[in-house]
């Protein structure tokens, strides 16, 4: 594989190969923000849709236009002509024509079988209405990118007509061959030598396009450009159809950090994180913690070990620096990390103490026991800094609870209502309210906040923004301890908190009104 420096375009197909993921649905307005945020960020090429086959995408290319897109290409995204029709009687030739791109790019069939078993007909014709469709769209002044469907399933099946189907598009004055790996099948040593074939078959500029069916279309990406591929194609996040496409969002830093191809600024790289984050927040999708560079988890650090080892040089566990990349490292508190990580969580509250004083001691021990109980603290970090305030004596009893109680009425009559009743104390005043809820958790929510705004109105500048449930252990049954987070956020900061019980009510409240105590103790 050759590296070093040359240019290396960018194509996202978020909007177009990542909206057909799983549970993504996004609107016109949605896919307005996204290539908002990837022309802001720098992104070459972004592929808006498929003109003429739905509204919303016809939509998009209209609204796109006045969206101020500075430095990004818009491309509109199509097939080559139907078999047996003329090209510009093609309606969806003409739709693409009506989209007004600076560029469009075509799919055609790279793989016998698709011609013979899906567009059910001749290989010639299928050679023509690539040829055609490429040269009518370059006839009028469009950059053309070729897509290569299914080339490497193609080119194992039948190289000399995969290579054929390529050298049509390429003799009709296509501006890039796209090579794809529709299926997600194809391994890195496959990759190359398929490459290396096409390179003395074309002289056209070469992409890849690559999905991850078999978790390689980050490493089949990387491959390509090693091996002259200047165009690659990919999705913020990975989203896509099925497992997914390639990951741009791991591919631009292992490009610019580990093959030494210069692909943005820094500065830009900085914002790589705050990219993928926004983009799963518009599509609405969780961004897994584990994910490289950009997720929570990509820097967080557990063992004690490793963490001891951390503290003395970070390259001895991160194979980049965490800002390069717009993320930051993370020392996680449990019971595997011991004393380090609690002395290194404590200098980060500005608590001072010694690794061998009876104060790290105890937290541990305390960290042990609710450990083993089913608390977890490293998704916590609001919960695991009460608890060492409050086991140092640091920490101010805002408020004591008294009763506290909710109930749920017309269950299974479609619009079943919960009413909570909070009575506590704050200051020295009893307060007692009651409040209804859409579930008991916003009940018990709205109830602690009517009982508390009085004495302390800043709690009216948070709001729950997130929920989760986990079963600590399922082998009992309905009789399960259930683990409950819970996340509020206000203009500055988000925190999380944490609560464990048998009673999934009883675990919410604990975890409720510790998120609520942050808060005031924060101020």
């Amino acid at each position: 594989m050759k590296t070093g420096q040359k240019k290396i375009l960018f194509y996202d197909t978020t909007l177009r190969d990542g909206s057909q993921a799983e549970g993504v649905s996004l609107s016109s307005h949605d896919k307005i923000l996204i290539a908002k945020r990837l022309d802001q960020f720098g992104m070459h090429y972004i592929e808006g849709g498929w003109p003429g086959s739905n509204p919303k995408d016809m939509e998009f290319f209209k609204e796109v236009k006045k969206a101020g897109i500075k430095r990004s290409r818009i491309a509109a995204f199509g097939a080559t002509r139907r078999a047996r029709m003329k090209v510009k009687e093609d309606s969806q030739i003409k739709a693409l024509l009506e989209a007004g791109t600076p560029v469009v790019t075509i799919f055609g069939k790279s793989w016998d079988m698709h011609v013979t078993e899906v567009f059910r007909t001749a290989l010639r014709e299928n050679l023509l209405m690539i040829h055609e469709t490429v040269a009518y769209l370059k006839d009028r002044k469009i950059e053309v990118i070729y897509d290569a469907e299914h080339f490497f399933d193609g080119f194992k099946a039948n190289p000399e007509y995969a290579l054929k189907t390529l050298q049509q598009a390429a003799q009709a004055g296509a501006d890039n061959l796209t090579l794809c790996d529709t299926n997600g099948g194809t391994l890195p040593h496959e990759i190359r030598h398929a490459i290396l074939k096409v390179k003395r078959a074309v002289k056209t500029p070469l992409g890849i396009h690559c999905h991850n069916d078999s978790e390689l279309a980050v490493a089949n990406s990387l491959q390509a450009v090693g091996e002259g591929c200047v165009l690659a194609q990919g999705t913020v996040n990975g989203f896509g159809e099925r497992c997914g496409n390639a990951n741009l969002i791991s591919i631009i830093p292992d490009l610019q950090f580990k093959m030494g191809i210069k692909c943005f600024s820094p500065a830009k790289m900085k914002e790589l994180a705050a990219l993928s984050h926004y983009v799963a927040e518009v599509c609405n999708m969780p961004l897994m913690n584990n994910q490289p560079f950009t997720g929570r988890s990509a820097f967080a650090h557990k063992g004690g070990v490793h963490i001891n080892a951390m503290e003395k040089n970070a390259r001895t566990y991160e194979h980049v620096e965490p800002k390069a990349v717009g993320n930051y490292r993370r020392y996680l508190v449990s019971e595997l990390g011991g004393k380090t990580n609690i002395m290194i969580k404590a200098k980060e509250l500005e608590l001072h103490f010694k690794k061998d004083s009876p104060e790290s001691k105890k937290i541990l021990e305390e960290i042990q026991r609710l450990e083993y109980e089913g608390y977890q603290f490293e998704a916590a970090e609001a919960s695991f800094e009460l608890l060492v305030q409050r086991l140092l004596g640091k920490l101010k009893p805002f408020f004591t609870s008294g009763a506290v109680s909710v109930r749920t009425e017309e269950i299974g009559a479609g619009n079943p209502r919960s009413i909570a009743n909070v009575k506590l104390t704050a200051q020295g005043v009893e307060h007692s309210e009651s409040a209804d809820g859409d579930g008991p958790v916003n009940a018990l929510d709205s109830a602690l906040r009517k009982a508390l705004v009085k004495t302390y109105p800043v709690i009216d500048q948070i709001h729950l923004t997130d929920y989760k449930v986990r079963v600590v252990n399922s082998e009992a049954g309905t009789a399960a301890k259930v683990r409950v987070f819970i996340e509020f956020q206000d203009e500055k900061k988000t925190w999380t908190t944490v609560g464990v019980h048998e009673n999934i009510i009883e675990a919410s409240w604990k975890a409720l009104v510790e998120a609520i105590e942050y808060k005031l103790h924060k101020g």
